[in-house]
């Protein structure tokens, strides 16, 4: 059974202000039971994560300074968000989602958050509406639970996965591959695993080219026991910040590669929903969807 966490309170506990960029966390949901994609079975609720956790990853201090509504100005505006108790309980209650999925995709071979994707927050800061890292947190949590031995992150947003990057550039028992636009943000990238900066207007072929090559390259050099894969859509052509051109066929064909690459080798993979900021937000919410459709296609 394909398991996904959701809460409500993704959007819920944001200021209004701030709840229409978030309302694909309702939508998608919604659409994918309306559809059939999805049952209410398969939902999971997450609770907020164990602070052990958040500091098996993240700065003891950076962590005392987000729960105590500490940071300073210009922190505050790094990540984005207005800093709230809300927003801080939001935040761990998506680390939660991932790091159950982890037990759900050793489980039942893949499972996914609704949520997630926060791969712009460092050990000890925020940036670009990430706070915490979800996927780092929970690939420390399989490391040390020794549900893997080795972890593979396939980060296809846009943006690069600067966050993650950093966290892990000292841990030889996670490689990080990021493929993302070379002219966005952030300007100034860390050094992950392998880092594929691409070219304005990369269309379709070159793109899935690209994509199949390097993953295949990277399993005959690290065969991982356990993937994460940031499925952000902010690489359409539609998007209004992606600046790359891919197609709602392309970026679907994006998701089969990575979710048959891990059915195939028998991989446990969790999928994190990422960024998506198209003008019509159909395009956004079909993108997304594609990626639940193809994992209980592929996997069920």
């Amino acid at each position: 059974m394909l398991k996904v966490a959701f809460s409500p309170s993704y959007v819920l506990s944001l200021p209004l202000n701030h709840r229409f960029p978030m309302s694909k966390y309702e939508v998608l949901p919604a659409q994918l039971l309306h559809e059939g994609t999805l049952t209410h079975d398969n939902f999971f609720n997450p609770q907020p994560i164990k602070e052990k956790w958040i500091l098996r990853t993240h700065d003891e201090a950076y962590w005392l300074k987000l729960k105590t509504l500490s940071l300073t100005p210009k922190e505050v505006r790094r990540t984005g968000f207005p800093l709230t108790h809300e927003l801080i309980q939001r935040e761990i209650t998506i680390m939660n989602g991932t790091l159950q999925a982890v037990d759900f995709a050793v489980q039942y071979g893949v499972a996914m958050n609704i949520a997630g994707g926060t791969h712009h927050a460092f050990t000890n800061k925020g940036e670009g509406f990430c706070l915490l890292n979800d996927i780092a947190i929970a690939a420390n949590y399989a490391l040390d639970q020794k549900l893997a031995n080795k972890v593979l992150i396939i980060d296809l947003d846009v943006h690069q996965g600067n966050g993650t990057a950093q966290i892990f550039r000292h841990d030889d028992r996670v490689f990080t591959f990021s493929m993302h636009g070379a002219n966005n943000y952030p300007m100034v990238k860390e050094h992950s695993d392998l880092d594929i900066g691409l070219p304005d207007f990369t269309d379709d072929k070159f793109y899935l080219k690209t994509l199949a090559t390097n993953l295949d390259n990277i399993m005959e050099k690290f065969y991982p026991d356990l993937i994460f894969f940031q499925s952000g859509v902010d690489v359409l052509a539609t998007d209004k910040l992606g600046k790359l051109s891919l197609t709602q066929e392309g970026c679907k064909t994006r998701d089969r590669i990575v979710l048959e690459l891990a059915h195939k080798n028998k991989i446990p993979l969790v999928a994190n929903m990422g960024g998506g900021y198209s003008t019509d937000f159909k395009d956004i919410i079909n993108a997304h969807a594609n990626t639940y459709r193809l994992a209980q296609q592929i996997f069920f």
